[in-house]
C-alpha cells in the first residue's frame, strides 16, 4: 500500500499548466528519484505535495487520506517535510538555531533532543560547528544543515529538492551517501535531482518528467540502463 499517492494531478500557475495529468506512487521506505531537465515541473511537484501550490484537479494521499487542500503547516505536522533548494537558512542564526527550527511542530518539540543526537550520529561535522552562523559555512555544511533541519521535523517522507545543487564533486558524494544513511534506517525519501547517475543509484524506483508530464518510470537500475537516459541525461 502506497505511504503517498498522486492521482491525476493537473497544476497551473495563473493560466499556464505546468504540471499535465501526473500520477506516481511512494511506498514506505523507499527512495525514490524524479528526474527531469530544468522547466519540468518536478520542483512544482514537491510544492504542491507541500501545499506551497493548490492543484488545479487530482488528488494527493497520505496514508489513504487527501491532503491537496491542508494547509502547509497541516501538512508538515503529518510528517511530510521538504529540503528547499538553495538551503534557505537562517544565514545569522548559529547551526543549532537552525537545526532547532527544524523541530517546531508540537511532536517533534517534544523528543528534539533525542532527534538531535541522531542528527549529530548522521551528521558529526554539525556538532563539531554547532555555534557557527550557517553563514560562515561551507555550501556542503550548509547543505548538511538543512538536510539536518528536515531531520528534526521527525520526517515520514523527506522531500529533498536539488540536494547536489552548486556543491563539488567530493561533496555531492557526501551528499548522497548521507541519504542513503537516512533512507537505511527507514526514512521515505522523495529525490528531485538533476544529478541522474548519483540519484537513480540509491533509489528504489524512479520517475521521468518531462513538460509537466510523467514519461517513464522504473526501478533504479532499470532507468540508468535505458538508452533514453543514456543519451538525454547522461550524455552517452
Amino acid at each position: 500500500m502506497a505511504l503517498l499517492e498522486i492521482k491525476n494531478l493537473n497544476c497551473f500557475y495563473g493560466d499556464v499548466q505546468v504540471i499535465y495529468d501526473a500520477s506516481l506512487h511512494i511506498n514506505e521506505g523507499e527512495v525514490i528519484s524524479l528526474i527531469g531537465g530544468n522547466g519540468a515541473g518536478k520542483s512544482t511537484m514537491i510544492r504542491t505535495i507541500s501545499g506551497l501550490m493548490k492543484p488545479r484537479s487530482g488528488e494527493i494521499l497520505f496514508a489513504q487520506q487527501p491532503i491537496h487542500n491542508l494547509r502547509p503547516e497541516k501538512i508538515v505536522e503529518l510528517g511530510i517535510i521538504q529540503v528547499p533548494e538553495g538551503r534557505r537558512l537562517f544565514s545569522f542564526m548559529t547551526v543549532r538555531e537552525n537545526l532547532d527550527v527544524g523541530a517546531h511542530t508540537p511532536r517533534a518539540y517534544r523528543h528534539r533532543e533525542d532527534t538531535l543526537k541522531e542528527v549529530h550520529r548522521l551528521l558529526p561535522r554539525l556538532e563539531e560547528r554547532e555555534k557557527q552562523l550557517a553563514v560562515t559555512l561551507s555550501g556542503g555544511e550548509q547543505q548538511m544543515v538543512a538536510i539536518g533541519r528536515g531531520i528534526m521535523a521527525m520526517p515520514k517522507i523527506l522531500m529533498m529538492d536539488e540536494p547536489s545543487l552548486g556543491l563539488a564533486p567530493v561533496l555531492i558524494k557526501e551528499v548522497f551517501a548521507t541519504i542513503r544513511k537516512i533512507a537505511d534506517q527507514g526514512t521515505t525519501v522523495l529525490l528531485v535531482e538533476q544529478d541522474v547517475r548519483h540519484s537513480l543509484s540509491l533509489s528504489d524506483r524512479g520517475y521521468v518528467m518531462e513538460h509537466g508530464s510523467i514519461v517513464m518510470e522504473g526501478t533504479g537500475k532499470e532507468l540508468l540502463d535505458s538508452p533514453k537516459i543514456k543519451e538525454v541525461y547522461l550524455g552517452i
